[in-house]
């Protein structure tokens, strides 16, 4: 058998989410490796190992399925959303860039999957309408100056933007910081979206604006949507509000 390693976007968090062929590939999978809480979303299986690891030690874990798919077993590497969006895919690809000639010859299939910033966007209509970007928040693979740069040309670039890892016990200040930021480039009454864990039970959203945004209403599990100063809120009797960028640029 040919080695194998399937990496594996579990979209947002319901089963529904996921894909036909990336829940196909799990399916045939005889080891699975992944972040603890993105293996507790799957059902165990008879058969199946489950190599559960620190959501910090992302290369590690990439070597630790490299290793096992090039001793011949059906590996599965699993992500939350896509696995290429702020995840493993691109940590198997560094893996394999540095490691042994034999892990250049493992089949490797990324199976995409629905991000949380798609997710959320769904939630609440088409922010993503127009040109958008997407930002990690945390600095722990790039330093917090390149972070700041980024957000202020991406704001000053126009660019709606899904925010990534706003704030965790580690890094309680970088959303405040980030909002600070935000606000002297782009209109108060700019629409913030706050999405946390949504497509799962405890999903909460909620639709601000940049002056109003309270950096204590995310975690680790939210992802946030900053608007522009064409993205428009639809109110409407009895329903949630509609919020959209439109696709036609300002002249």
């Amino acid at each position: 058998m040919n080695a194998r390693l399937d990496v594996i976007g579990l979209g947002p968090g319901r089963e529904g989410l996921i894909t036909p062929e990336a829940q196909a590939a799990l399916d045939a999978a005889k080891a699975v490796f992944g972040y603890g809480p993105y293996l507790d979303r799957i059902p165990p299986r008879d058969g199946q190992t489950r190599h559960p690891s620190d959501n910090r030690v992302e290369l590690a874990r990439a070597e630790a399925a490299l290793t096992a798919a090039a001793e011949g077993s059906r590996v599965a590497m699993v992500s939350g959303g896509d696995p290429g969006v702020f995840a493993m895919a691109a940590a198997v690809c560094e893996a394999v860039e540095a490691g042994p000639e034999t892990w250049r010859r493992i089949d490797i299939v990324m199976h995409p999957g629905i991000t949380a910033m798609l997710a959320l966007a769904a939630r609440v209509g088409a922010p993503l309408g127009h040109d958008f970007c997407a930002i990690s928040l945390s600095d722990n693979l790039k330093p917090w100056p390149l972070v700041e740069r980024r957000l202020v040309a991406a704001a000053g670039a126009g660019f709606v933007m899904a925010l990534y890892n706003p704030i965790s016990r580690a890094r309680p200040w970088q959303l405040g910081a980030a909002f600070e930021l935000l606000r002297a480039q782009l209109p108060a009454e700019t629409p913030v979206i706050f999405g946390r864990a949504v497509a799962r039970e405890d999903e909460r959203i909620a639709i601000t604006t940049l002056a109003e945004a309270d950096p204590a209403q995310a975690d680790m599990a939210t992802c946030l949507i900053i608007g522009t100063s064409e993205t428009r809120v639809i109110t409407r009797p009895a329903l949630p509000p509609l919020v959209y960028t439109p696709r036609r640029a300002p002249a």
